[in-house]
């Protein structure tokens, strides 16, 4: 395998921290050209500079754009939330292989992101959707019949809507089997998260949504499925860890040689499997309904819910309320005319609107809970 020129983008972060620890373990497989941050943690920054020494870096959004830009083999996308749709065109744009952990950008972005995107030019770095890529190898696209996304569940699963009432911030930081940043942490406690893989895995493998289903799995040791049209199901079973996913996404189509630890199949496994409940959790429900409405729907749902979702945090507002704002805002918003395709500036135009809209049921809901108190 040739040595491949990587920009990393969010490398402060989740993935970004653990993408280095696989080049640091790969000096042969890879190199860091770029290197970016949002700059929440400066010090970090610094160190991860001066021990790989890229030939760009810098902090914010602007300087991912730019890195995102630049002359590289594989742009990792790192970043997590709406910033990252700018990096994710310009590595587009520009041609090169995008590996795409930040599934927001895709999401919010729809058509007007995959529209600029090459045959095969994005690599999912979500482990379900990386999962899927891996299960699709084994047959041809005419002869899938439904992919099958798992979810932990999260902290919360068997609570009914009612017990949800009652959660904490701390409580929804506390996932039972990934180690994540908070907003993403918490999208797992709704099922955000699972909502946004289901829009992400229509956009990324052109599957009609009623063809995409969930299913709760605790141990998160089966990443995802795809059944095929003669009843067999292939999985993809790993134990819980990001480096899997982030290696092929760097590596794609091959594989890293010992990038994580395998299942001990010498040892007894029990895996399960559960229904979704859509009442205590309705987030896939409406993600599929965004995502069935298309357009700017997604990118509505996804500013909604990171609006709310920092609201949760500030306490303004309790923990089932997050899916409360993201439905309303969803309920009042006008996706426009399907007679023009799509464009970016919809998109941004559309989460500027969600977020205003987000905010102003916040506030009232924050209204309502100080009346109550």
């Amino acid at each position: 395998m040739k040595r491949r020129d990587v920009v990393i983008l969010g490398s402060t972060g989740s993935i970004g921290t653990q993408a280095l620890d696989l080049v640091r373990a790969n000096p042969d497989r890879f190199r860091v050209v770029g290197l970016t941050a949002g700059g929440s943690n400066p010090e970090l920054f610094d160190t991860q500079v001066k021990e790989f020494a890229p030939a760009y870096s810098g902090l914010g959004e602007d300087a991912s754009v730019e890195a995102a830009g630049m002359a590289a083999d594989v742009v990792l996308n790192g970043i997590t939330g709406a910033v990252g749709l700018r990096p994710t065109l310009a590595a587009l744009d520009a041609g090169t292989t995008l590996a795409l952990a930040n599934k927001e950008s895709l999401i919010m972005g729809g058509e007007a992101v995959t529209r600029r995107a090459k045959p095969g030019q994005i690599v999912p770095v979500d482990s379900e959707h990386s999962a899927i890529a891996q299960c699709l190898r084994s047959g041809e696209q005419r002869e899938v019949r439904k992919l099958v996304l798992t979810a932990s569940g999260g902290p919360f699963r068997g609570r009914t809507r009612d017990e949800l009432t009652q959660v904490t911030v701390a409580e929804a930081l506390n996932h039972p089997t990934w180690a994540m940043g908070p907003v993403i942490t918490i999208n797992s406690a709704t099922l955000v998260n699972k909502g946004l893989e289901v829009i992400e895995a229509h956009l990324l493998f052109d599957v009609p949504f009623d063809d995409i289903e969930v299913t709760v799995h605790p141990t998160s040791v089966v990443h995802s499925m795809v059944e095929f049209v003669d009843g067999s199901t292939i999985a993809q079973a790993s134990p819980p860890t990001m480096h899997i996913p982030i290696a092929l996404g760097m590596a794609w189509p091959e594989r890293v040689p010992h990038a994580a630890a395998s299942v001990d199949w010498t040892k007894a496994h029990t895996w399960q499997f559960f229904p979704l409940d859509d009442d205590a959790f309705p987030a896939v429900r409406l993600a599929r309904e965004a995502g069935a409405r298309g357009r700017t729907a997604p990118a509505v749902y996804n500013a909604a819910n990171e609006v709310a979702v920092q609201a949760f945090r500030d306490e303004q507002i309790g923990f089932v309320d997050i899916l409360t704002v993201v439905e309303d805002t969803l309920t009042v918003h006008d996706v426009g005319s399907n007679a023009q395709p799509m464009e970016v500036d919809d998109v941004l135009a559309a989460d500027t609107w969600a977020r205003s809209e987000a905010s102003r049921r916040v506030q009232a809901l924050a209204a309502e809970r100080e009346t109550q108190h």
